[in-house]
């Protein structure tokens, strides 16, 4: 009997202990947490402009909206979770522009002889499309396009000025990204260089033919255009050491992040670029009116849907691009207001590449070449060779060693800005300033490119190594700089406005070469 009655007092302190247990681990921490304030959590914005700080869309899309009041002052940003809102609020991107825009002769466009001309486009896209469907004896119940005034890529062509393809503060930019990524298609054809190909091309040729780096142009339900360039390598492919830059695919990717730094760097020369995945067969070969784009359609031994450029089938099949099975990634780049109506100048980049396999240009050999271009108009005269300066730190950044030829548009003169596309030497004062704030911690540049990229539906855009090594870069640049002013002097090196923008001394100019 002793021993029953021991067992039933091990098992009632037992059952306490797991009772008492649960009571300290479950039940008090409950009781205590009703008993308590409600606190917010850590970081977690309240009202105002801390909610829409929280709020992706709003950091990524309306950052060049950012007021400055939302930077602490001193530049401290420990109570911020945005480094990209707090970069566009800094003073840096809230300055006004030199020299300010005075009237109609500071836009790219007139706006009611634009809109004329679009006016006839669509009219006679829509003839036409009737003759087509007629032909082909198709029946539609589609009304016929009409211009919409408010469409995001007639206001974008409308906002071109002489200081950028867009504003800080303009929101067209955002609508257009939106639009690119989800107005369906309405036709699609080969770009104006393929065609102009005429499916010529030379199988045997060591260097690649341009029909490897296929694009397509696509055309939206609201009649705006786009440049498309579909995905060839995976995002951490990375280039063999021995490949020719001129050889290398063209990078889709690299085409949507060239899009974000340049608008990180404030220069706004790069056009709208998103990312988008496309259904192959849908929106490409069912919408298309090219007999050739269609006879290129073929489906791949793994039953994916896949396409080439005009080159013969044999020549060219090792080239193609495949859905999975029917949708493929690619960027979708905003096209520039047409050249008839904005004509724009073709320029051989005076740092150009050679082509050849051995072969070398004259910059890489002759030591006073730059001492050369500065006495050749225009770079001479106007600020057009700290605009190449410019190009150059950019394609550096991005790694971009194929810059053949820059664009501007005739409108703006010799000193209008140079526009940056085809993205797969003295400095601005004002670029090195936004090239320091980058090299901050609070500010870093691969920090703000990541969150940038961070609302595009193909996201991540870029690898965690290919972020890194924009700093890399950036810390480059920043060394050739000042090696430059420690050798001739920041009078030399550093242009502060128009006034020292011309004859640029041979200090400055060596940072090109």
């Amino acid at each position: 009997m002793p021993g029953l009655r021991r067992d039933r007092l091990l098992t009632l302190l037992l059952l306490g202990a797991l009772l008492s247990a649960d009571l300290y681990f479950h039940l008090w921490p409950q009781v205590q947490r009703q008993l308590r304030p409600r606190e917010r959590p850590r970081g977690c914005p309240c009202t105002g402009r801390a909610a829409a700080a929280s709020d992706p869309g709003t950091i990524v899309h309306n950052f060049s909206r950012a007021e400055p009041g939302t930077e602490p002052a001193g530049g401290s940003r420990s109570g911020s979770s945005s480094k990209l809102q707090a970069l566009f609020a800094h003073p840096l991107y809230n300055v006004p522009e030199e020299p300010p825009l005075v009237g109609a002769e500071d836009s790219l466009l007139a706006s009611q002889e634009a809109l004329r001309y679009y006016r006839r486009k669509v009219a006679r896209w829509n003839r036409r499309h009737k003759m087509y469907r007629e032909q082909m004896n198709l029946t539609s119940l589609d009304p016929p396009l009409q211009l919409r005034l408010e469409a995001s890529w007639v206001q974008f062509h409308l906002g071109i000025n002489r200081h950028g393809l867009y504003s800080r503060s303009s929101p067209v930019v955002s609508k257009l990204l939106q639009d690119m990524r989800n107005f369906p298609t309405i036709s699609a054809d080969y770009s104006q260089d393929e065609k102009a190909l005429l499916g010529a091309c030379d199988c045997t040729q060591i260097v690649k033919p341009s029909g490897v780096h296929l694009k397509l142009v696509l055309r939206f339900s609201d009649f705006g255009k786009a440049m498309f360039k579909p995905m060839r390598q995976q995002r951490d492919e990375e280039t063999p050491v021995d490949f020719f830059y001129f050889i290398d695919f063209q990078r889709h990717n690299a085409e949507i992040a060239a899009f974000h730094l340049d608008r990180i760097l404030d220069f706004r020369r790069v056009p709208p670029t998103v990312g988008r995945l496309v259904n192959v067969t849908k929106e490409i070969l069912e919408v298309t009116k090219n007999e050739i784009l269609q006879s290129v359609f073929f489906v791949s031994p793994a039953s994916n849907v896949c396409f080439f450029a005009k080159c013969p089938y044999m020549c060219k099949t090792e080239y193609a691009v495949c859905g999975n099975p029917h949708l493929l990634e690619g960027s979708l780049s905003a096209f520039l207001p047409s050249l008839n109506l904005a004509p724009r100048l073709s320029v051989p980049n005076p740092w150009i590449r050679s082509y050849t396999l051995a072969g070398k240009e004259e910059w890489e050999v002759n030591a006073l070449y730059c001492d050369t271009v500065k006495q050749i108009y225009p770079y001479n005269s106007s600020q057009r060779l700290l605009n190449v300066i410019d190009m150059a730190i950019f394609d550096f950044l991005i790694g971009n060693m194929d810059r053949h030829h820059y664009e501007m548009f005739t409108k703006f003169g010799d000193d209008g800005f140079l526009i940056h596309l085809d993205n797969a030497r003295g400095i601005k004062k004002k670029t090195l300033l936004h090239l320091q704030l980058l090299a901050q911690p609070d500010y870093r540049l691969s920090d703000v490119m990541r969150e940038s990229l961070l609302e595009d539906q193909l996201s991540p855009v870029l690898t965690e190594p290919h972020l890194l090594a924009l700093d890399r870069r950036l810390q480059t640049i920043l060394r050739t700089v000042e090696g430059c002013i420690v050798a001739h002097g920041e009078q030399s090196v550093i242009a502060d406005g128009p006034v020292e923008q011309s004859a640029p001394d041979s200090g400055r100019a060596n940072l090109t070469s």
